[in-house]
């Protein structure tokens, strides 16, 4: 069965389809040796070679691509890349193993963020839900610091200019705090680089401490740890599909519910004693000794 190059390609994570229609114009894409066309249709085989830029991309047949989520608890300190040369943590490196396919990350959070990121294998979902024609909303939890007034929160939410564009909270609202340090929650429905820090900085207020706690109507898990991962049912990944308007999944990779339990509380202690020796490492590396007990 054959498919169009660039939904292969959208599959593979590579970009949407009008992203990698504009890859294959310009000559970046080739198959099996041959450089691609417009309109080309593919039939990917364990022998198909697909490359993007001179490098060959994993891809899959369609009929083995069963959609799969993960709802993941990023803590500070993470990266969101594959890997980094200087051998930081990133946020694939506690992500369950895969074969014959790939986690690929819902937009990112930089590395000061911590709360909620949604991975998946299918790049075509991946990439409708980080879009902002979609307008998937994002809601964070946000600790200020600094004088807020009613100017301020009016500007927020009406719009201020930054260096690629206007911006602007769909929603602000208080949560609590003392004195000039507040926590607000605020609603996006875009993933600009550091869009919420730069939305308060621009009225000339500081973030100390930002959670995504929501993505669409779903929510960081409760008591997920930081670190730590829960697959999505069947009914949660539908909802992502057809919030994007893409045809519902009628089978799941997830176990039968007893089965389900018992991996979900491994993978909880896995993580978290992942993330206390990621802690420690990273306290030995900083101060060049051994932490000492505390009696």
């Amino acid at each position: 069965m054959s498919e169009k190059l660039q939904k292969v390609l959208a599959r593979a994570g590579r970009g949407s389809r009008r992203e990698i229609e504009a890859l294959i114009a310009a000559g970046r894409v080739s198959v099996d040796g041959k450089v691609a066309q417009l309109g080309d249709r593919v039939e990917v085989t364990a022998a198909t070679k697909i490359r993007l830029d001179g490098h060959v991309v994993p891809t899959q047949p369609a009929t083995e691509n069963v959609c799969r989520v993960l709802a993941y608890y990023k803590p500070e300190g993470e990266l969101c890349t594959r890997s980094d040369p200087e051998g930081r943590p990133t946020v694939f490196d506690r992500l369950p193993r895969l074969h014959g396919a790939r986690w690929i990350a819902v937009g990112r959070l930089d590395v000061n963020t911590s709360g909620l990121m949604l991975f998946t294998t299918d790049g075509e979902l991946a990439n409708r839900l980080m879009h902002p024609s979609h307008e998937v909303e994002r809601e964070y939890a946000v600790r200020v610091f600094g004088q807020i007034d009613d100017d301020k929160l009016k500007q927020l939410s009406q719009g201020v200019q930054l260096e690629d564009g206007p911006a602007a909270f769909r929603s602000i609202s208080f949560q609590g705090g003392e004195g000039i340090n507040q926590w607000y929650n605020v609603t996006l429905t875009e993933g600009r680089n550091r869009e919420v820090r730069r939305l308060w900085e621009a009225v000339g207020v500081q973030v100390s401490r930002l959670i995504r706690v929501r993505y669409g109507d779903l929510y960081l898990p409760k008591g997920l740890p930081r670190g730590g991962w829960s697959e999505l049912d069947l009914q949660a990944i539908n909802y992502l599909r057809e919030r994007v308007a893409l045809k519902a999944e009628t089978v799941s990779k997830l176990p039968v519910e007893r089965e389900r339990r018992r991996l979900k509380a491994n993978q909880i202690r896995r993580a978290v004693k992942r993330h206390s020796q990621s802690g420690t490492s990273n306290r030995r590396s900083a101060t060049g000794s051994k932490p000492t007990k505390r009696g």
